[in-house]
């Protein structure tokens, strides 16, 4: 079991991989996309470095070893990804007059590009800060070019690591009354993934671990990795979950057996119509959505215990399947969450976006070497994904679910005094 997170020690990212196992064209396509945004950004990073250096920090003008000073910003061309991409660079001026002082890092920038297959080998394998000296000098079989000869290569590759190491360990300051949990398949291996709403009805990818949905443990892990980062437990939310019996149970060890939890109606359908001939697929799986649709609660479980009654003679498996966790298919109903924002919240759909993102990167990936690697990969794909998550559906009507959840939780609360 690992959770995304350095300071447990949990994660080790130091993995020792071959440049043939990683650098294949299949998984590096993937990366490159979201590595180019990342890689702007530390680009930026390590330009206001060099103007520090010079200028000293931002706002401190009487530092006495300052050489020269801020003298705003233009348009320039550098090298990321095998293409030319425009980007701002920050000027500096020199403190006797005689002329503008160069960036030092943007002349390799312009001629020699961070994304090549030596960085890219080592994002993709998640070579620690601390092993990148001793494992990024070495020569790399395949005439990849030794990036121990650049320092900005080497600041490049650390930033671009550091970022995606604090992005799963940042602390939750924020307070989400929705989460979402999810598996990710990654060939052999699988991801567990939170996601957190939040009141204005954003999303934010809160955590991964490696293990599946099945194992308790897994999905405890990962609840109290979220604890740990600031997570409050006593908060009343609402947990969206597909039908597994480990998510469940993880959720109500860790949160408590009174923990609001709204099964995934689009897993239960599926589940539901599995166990019936294709002739009556169709016509059940319009009664089931009809039933879920009804806005009250009471119409809602009607529908639904009529349409078990219907198939148990025949089909007693599917009326076993419609009755297992009804009352949590139903969550959002007793809530009275409205319209668009019960949409949202009767299923784990909302993941699906995040999900697709690690899946584009990895795609044509056939085989990982371990669990570690696979977790990068997922990191690097929910990276991606947050940068253009959107507000979800029905945000408006978030007021109405946290009083609604305060309700809630002001009732359990008077029933353990009674």
């Amino acid at each position: 079991m690992k959770v995304y997170q350095e300071k447990q020690g949990i994660v080790n990212t130091g993995i020792e991989i071959t440049h043939y196992e990683i650098l294949q064209e299949k998984a590096k396509d993937g990366l490159l996309k979201l590595s180019m945004s990342l890689g702007i950004e530390v680009m930026r990073m390590i330009f206001e470095e060099d103007v520090t250096m010079y200028a000293g920090p931002k706002g401190k003008h009487g530092t006495a070893e300052r050489i020269g000073y801020r003298h705003g910003s233009d348009q320039t061309t550098v090298v990321m990804g095998g293409q030319k991409i425009r980007v701002e660079r920050p000027r500096v001026r020199a403190a006797d007059g005689s002329g503008e002082l160069p960036l030092p890092s943007l002349g390799q920038f312009q001629t020699e590009d961070p994304l090549n297959d030596a960085i890219m080998a080592k994002l993709l394998a998640g070579v620690s800060t601390r092993k990148y000296t001793s494992t990024i000098e070495g020569d790399i079989k395949g005439g990849a070019v030794c990036t121990s000869k650049s320092e900005v290569s080497r600041r490049f590759i650390k930033e671009m690591d550091k970022m995606m190491e604090e992005f799963f360990t940042r602390p939750l300051c924020d307070d989400y009354p929705v989460i979402m949990m999810d598996g990710l398949e990654l060939g052999k291996m699988t991801i567990l993934a939170a996601m957190g709403i939040d009141r204005d009805g954003r999303k934010h990818m809160l955590g991964i671990i490696e293990g599946g949905s099945e194992n308790t443990t897994v999905v405890k892990g990962l609840l109290e990795d979220l604890i740990g980062r600031g997570l409050d437990p006593s908060r009343p939310r609402l947990y969206v979950l597909d039908g597994g019996k480990a998510l469940h149970k993880g959720v109500t060890d860790v949160f408590g057996k009174e923990a609001l939890i709204q099964r995934c109606q689009v897993h239960k359908k599926r589940n539901v119509l599995s166990y019936l001939p294709k002739s009556e697929q169709a016509n059940i799986s319009k009664d089931l959505t009809m039933a879920y649709k009804e806005f009250e609660y009471a119409e809602a479980r009607d529908q639904l215990l009529s349409i078990a009654k219907r198939l148990e003679d025949r089909y007693p498996k599917a009326t076993a399947s419609i009755l297992e966790g009804l009352e949590e298919t139903l969550t959002v109903h007793r809530l009275k969450v409205p319209g668009l924002l019960r949409e949202t919240l009767c299923s784990t759909n909302p993941m699906e976006s995040a999900n697709s993102a690690c899946r584009g990167i990895i795609r044509r990936v056939s085989n990982f070497k371990d669990g570690k690697m696979a977790l990068r990969h997922a990191a690097a794909g929910f990276m991606g994904a947050e940068r253009g998550f959107k507000r979800v559906r029905g945000y408006k009507h978030m007021g109405v679910l946290l009083a609604m959840l305060k309700i809630q939780s002001d009732d359990q609360a008077v029933i353990k005094t009674a």
